[in-house]
């Protein structure tokens, strides 16, 4: 059977794992993932909503001239967001909560971010179609994520381990961010691959 976290259990993972998340990720970061990061959130504008913002590593890109406000499941996590977030002398609203159900009114927000974040939401349409219905319309959606790879024999190989990698921290790998942002209708205005296909950079609007 495939492997489903309840958001109790991720909750609970990555409170326990937040201490040493950064270390865990310091890999994929120095790959190329933080030159993604800083591509993306560099384009964000006014006020600004970063979804599933764990330990804080966009803060560092963010234009100045930005209101932010982030939000994460986990407490842990956003005490480490904290943390980051008073060194670099960067003010942030920092919430608890939960991507499929934000305590935000519609339209909310100018931009909204999210990175490496759609392969652990349960339900990651759900997800998505909350952070359309936070966006205003004239707004933007800045999406980096990771999903299968579109080569063939890495996507395959990614298929038949991704229960077992999915035990791991409730992380699907093998999930296609792209076809869920447009099952959750939200509109592309730019999406790119990279990485064998396997990392997602995405410029979106909120459904019309």
């Amino acid at each position: 059977m495939p492997v489903q976290f309840t958001t109790r259990e991720l909750r609970r993972t990555y409170d326990e794992i937040a201490g040493c998340f950064d270390r865990m990720e310091a890999i994929p970061e120095r790959l190329g993932l933080r030159r993604l990061r800083r591509r993306l959130v560099r384009q964000a504008t006014g006020r600004v909503l970063e979804v599933a913002a764990g330990t804080g590593r966009n803060f560092p890109f963010y234009p100045a001239t930005v209101h932010l406000t982030a939000v994460d499941l986990s407490p842990g996590m956003l005490a480490i967001a904290r943390e980051r977030a008073r060194r670099l002398g960067r003010p942030v609203d920092l919430v608890v909560a939960d991507a499929e159900r934000l305590p935000f009114p519609d339209r909310s927000f100018d931009t909204v971010v999210s990175t490496m974040s759609v392969c652990t939401f349960p339900d990651p349409v759900a997800a998505l179609r909350e952070i359309g219905r936070v966006c205003r319309p004239d707004g933007q959606i800045l999406l980096l994520e990771h999903g299968r790879s579109s080569v063939g024999w890495i996507g395959r190989w990614m298929d038949r381990r991704a229960d077992r990698h999915a035990q791991v921290i409730g992380c699907y790998w093998n999930r296609e961010p792209y076809d869920l942002a447009r099952a959750a209708g939200l509109q592309p205005l730019d999406a790119r691959r990279h990485l064998l296909g396997i990392l997602h950079l995405m410029r979106l609007r909120p459904a019309g």
